[in-house]
């Protein structure tokens, strides 16, 4: 009788945790959602603000501020954060407390294309537009640029960003017709003609170790043209 009574009550103590369960869930999901907290991971700088992130969630919802955790569809929210050309990722989700949080991940320029159309390329080698709230300091891109076209420049550029030499000294990357790159360095009157892109390390070597050269004999500003594009030769212009 009594092993009768504790299984009796085991099986009420079980229906009282489930129903206690239900509450607490039904009540979760029924908690109206707060204000969302926006957090950019990474770069400081912000090319996109808190602002213009909320206003991309409320579009893409009624509100959600105030909206049950149960209709709101976080999906859809990270969609049309990720739509969104300065945006490299986002993620969404409600923490338990109740407030919406969006973790934000920008792109990253590494160059600005000035052509009859100004844009950055981000270190994927895509476009990204301009920001009015923030201008990155990185290279700028002349000549004949093509939006659906940016592989080589994108190539000159990465480059330019992870070279410690290049990032000092490379201002202007330009392009021609025919796909040959020149190089403008700051502080320095003459083009770096790289030619074609075969060789860019070799290239890119003897171009350190003639400006180191240059430098030592004081001789940077007699030339008006370096052409880098013969193999192993650093053919230069006088003024």
């Amino acid at each position: 009788m009594r092993a009768s009574w504790n299984y009796i009550k085991m099986i009420v103590l079980l229906i009282l945790v489930g129903f206690l369960y239900g509450f607490a869930l039904k009540r979760n999901d029924a908690r109206k959602i707060q204000a969302p907290i926006i957090s950019f991971v990474g770069d400081d700088n912000l090319f996109i603000t808190d602002e213009v992130v909320s206003k991309l969630l409320i579009q893409n919802h009624d509100s959600v501020k105030n909206v049950s955790k149960e209709i709101l569809d976080l999906n859809t929210l990270e969609k049309a954060l990720n739509s969104n050309p300065m945006i490299k990722s986002a993620e969404v989700y409600v923490a338990v407390n109740g407030i919406l949080n969006a973790d934000i991940i920008q792109k990253r320029p590494v160059a600005r294309v000035m052509t009859n159309a100004s844009y950055y390329i981000d270190d994927e080698g895509h476009y990204m537009p301009l920001s009015s709230n923030y201008t990155a300091r990185v290279p700028l891109v002349t000549g004949y640029v093509e939006k659906n076209n940016l592989s080589k420049v994108f190539e000159v550029a990465k480059k330019v960003e992870l070279d410690a030499f290049l990032k000092t000294h490379v201002v202007q990357i330009n392009q021609n017709r025919e796909g040959a790159v020149e190089l403008k360095l700051r502080q320095c009157n003459f083009t770096v003609n790289l030619g074609s892109l075969k060789f860019l390390d070799k290239k890119i070597n003897n171009l350190k170790a003639f400006y180191i050269k240059s430098l030592k004999e004081k001789t940077l500003d007699k030339y008006s043209k370096v052409n880098l594009q013969f193999d192993n030769q650093v053919v230069c212009t006088k003024a």
